[in-house]
């Protein structure tokens, strides 16, 4: 786990590997134990290690190949490096060392960019062929580790953040990015290839990417979105598939438990993390530490849960609890870590929770990835209750969203705005979406030259999922979508600000292509949700210890926002540079402070991301 940049230049004056290190230097926490900087005439790499496996200089990045000819700067863990070790030629006596990244540059030079196939983990590396002049780059399948670039007229930039390309290239435009920022206050994130910014872009997950003389190109080399269901599974019998998905997520959990240093886990007492923990407490003989975020406020707060399911699994627990002052201290991190606009409050607890591990370990296994792949979101079974209505006539749908709305509840007026929505995935966009029915934020311009949410969804769903049904198709699309560019960020980003490597076991492509061919029947059986993974955790605690309503990783933020985060947010909303560098109406943004301190709607997500917006391009003291 590290933080990298490099660039690339094929014609021009030579890349200043002082500037590379600089840009290195930027990505400290993500790295701590090492640093170094590579470079030739025509390309300078430069990396930031945290060390977990090999932690003799060895392992030291960025790492030439035996023959001189390939260079690499790698973010992430392969998982499987030792089966690939002893696939590849030569016997154990040829290896300098005993890391994954020796292993990862070998096997790029025996299989160039089929190697991708045959790598387990996660990852964003770059690979300098010093002979054909050409730059590779890899993200993992699932988007687990972060790959910023710019192509630019003489060159090409990369790294794991965008600050560091800012160094790397000075002349990187301010012009925003209208349609990212749109999908943003729409979203609360940016999805892939999209930034706030037009010049800085992401590779996207699964894909790699090759830059030379020929120019820029990306390429997919992994695709979970149209694996079909295996309709043949509904036959089977339920003991059969807990058996076989048991067998998965122990091998999963097992291949991640690779590391030269001590092992944690986050735990939240829910259904995937009480999983994860106790699949890790059973192959390791207990040797784990779990740790968990509480809060002052009942709602948000699950510390007990946890606490009685690491005392019947019997391992060690540790707790803190996140408060107001807590999220201030934080504030200042949070800004230089998440250095693009991202309004997921849950990214504090991340850290918080990270900030705990940080004092016992250096790797943590999450549970992330289990409510996209096994259905545990309210969302689907919302959008499972809606599909007949969208089959029926538009006349009765339409009305029946014309009384809801008269009701007077929010939650009522919610529903028929979903019920509004042209089709169904459109409404499971409406479902999704931080901004609901609120009038948007963004000039009439900004709004005329770009698309809608909605319409990115179904966009994606016509490329790829044609032939899937419509609860297939919004699990796929909350996996391409808020899964990798939401919440995988906000563990990778929060994890990182404290030096400590995530992992997450849910999301082994093993794992995802079996969720993948499960019919959505065994997903939501019952009309619940998760069906088959709560029913693999209850081989490992009682069921009475997870059957609760399920609650977000959240923070008070509405609370919050009413109270000592209001003269703030007021503050910055008030700016008037703030209209200047953004295309944002003033009176709507107004508007939504106001609805949101008079109570009358829960405004909090829509209002949170303008105010995180404002303050990555014109940061307020929130004291």
């Amino acid at each position: 786990m590290c933080g990298i940049v490099g660039a690339v230049r094929l014609d021009g004056p030579p890349v200043d590997p002082a500037t590379v290190g600089r840009a290195a230097m930027g990505l400290r926490r993500r790295g701590p134990d090492d640093h170094g900087v590579w470079h030739d005439s025509h390309a300078a790499l430069g990396h930031r290690r945290l060390a977990i496996l090999d932690l003799t200089p060895t392992g030291h990045q960025p790492m030439v190949s035996a023959d001189g000819r390939y260079v690499v700067v790698y973010n992430g863990e392969i998982y499987n490096f030792r089966e690939l070790r002893q696939q590849l030629a030569g016997d154990f006596s040829e290896w300098r060392g005993n890391s994954d990244t020796e292993v990862l540059l070998a096997a790029y030079a025996q299989w160039g960019t089929e190697c991708l196939a045959r790598l387990r983990g996660m990852f964003a590396f770059a690979i300098w062929d010093t002979r054909e002049r050409c730059l590779f780059m890899a993200r993992d399948r699932m988007g687990v580790k972060p790959l910023y670039y710019r192509v630019a007229r003489n060159g090409l930039y990369f790294a794991s953040r965008p600050r560091a390309l800012r160094i790397l290239d000075p002349t990187i435009s301010s012009d925003i990015d209208v349609q990212g920022l749109r999908w943003y206050l729409e979203s609360g994130f940016f999805p892939a290839p999209h930034s706030l910014y037009r010049d800085i872009r992401k590779v996207e997950a699964g894909h790699f990417a090759l830059f030379d003389s020929s120019g820029f190109r990306s390429r997919r080399y992994w695709d979970f979105r149209s694996i079909q269901p295996e309709r043949a599974w509904l036959r089977r019998t339920e003991d059969d598939l807990l058996d076989e998905l048991q067998a998965i997520v122990t091998d999963s959990v097992r291949h991640r438990m690779v590391s030269d240093v001590p092992i944690g886990t986050f735990l939240s007492g829910g259904v995937d993390s009480t999983l994860v923990t106790a699949t890790l407490a059973r192959l390791s003989g207990n040797k784990v530490q779990a740790f968990t975020i509480g809060f002052d406020e009942p709602e948000f707060d699950e510390s007990a849960e946890a606490r009685a399911v690491a005392r019947h699994l019997g391992v060690p627990h540790a707790t803190a609890r996140l408060r107001v002052d807590d999220l201030l201290e934080l504030r200042p991190m949070f800004r230089e870590e998440f250095d693009e606009p991202f309004f997921d409050s849950s990214a504090f607890p991340v850290m918080a929770v990270s900030r705990l591990a940080g004092e016992q370990v250096k790797v943590v296994l999450s549970g992330d990835g289990g409510d996209e792949l096994f259905g545990g979101y309210h969302y689907y079974r919302i959008t499972q209750r809606l599909m007949p209505l969208f089959a029926g006539s538009n006349g009765l749908r339409r009305g029946l969203a014309g009384g809801l709305s008269l009701l007077g509840s929010h939650r009522f007026k919610l529903l028929a705005g979903a019920l509004r929505q042209p089709d169904i995935v459109s409404s499971f966009a409406f479902s999704r979406s931080i901004a609901k029915d609120f009038a948007s934020p963004l000039v009439p311009e900004a709004l005329g030259g770009t698309v809608d949410l909605a319409q990115r969804y179904r966009t994606l769903a016509e490329e790829s999922m044609a032939q899937l049904g419509p609860l297939d198709q919004v699990m796929r699309l909350d996996m391409l979508n808020t899964l990798q560019d939401d919440y995988l960020q906000k563990v990778d980003v929060g994890s990182m600000a404290f030096s400590i490597e995530a992992r997450e076991p849910l999301l082994d492509q093993v794992l995802v292509e079996w969720a993948m061919k499960l019919p959505v029947e065994w997903k939501l059986h019952g009309g619940g949700s998760k069906y088959l993974l709560k029913k693999l955790a209850y081989r490992y605690v009682p069921a009475a210890l997870l059957d609760r309503p399920k609650r977000g990783f959240g923070v008070p933020i509405a609370q919050w926002l009413r109270g000592p985060l209001r003269p703030w947010a007021e503050s910055a909303i008030g700016q008037d540079v703030v209209y200047r560098e953004l295309p944002l109406e003033r009176t709507a943004v107004r508007r939504l402070f106001e609805i949101h301190q008079a109570g009358r709607r829960d405004v909090h997500p829509l209002l949170w991301a303008i105010l995180v917006l404002i303050d990555a391009v014109t940061p307020v003291d929130v004291r």
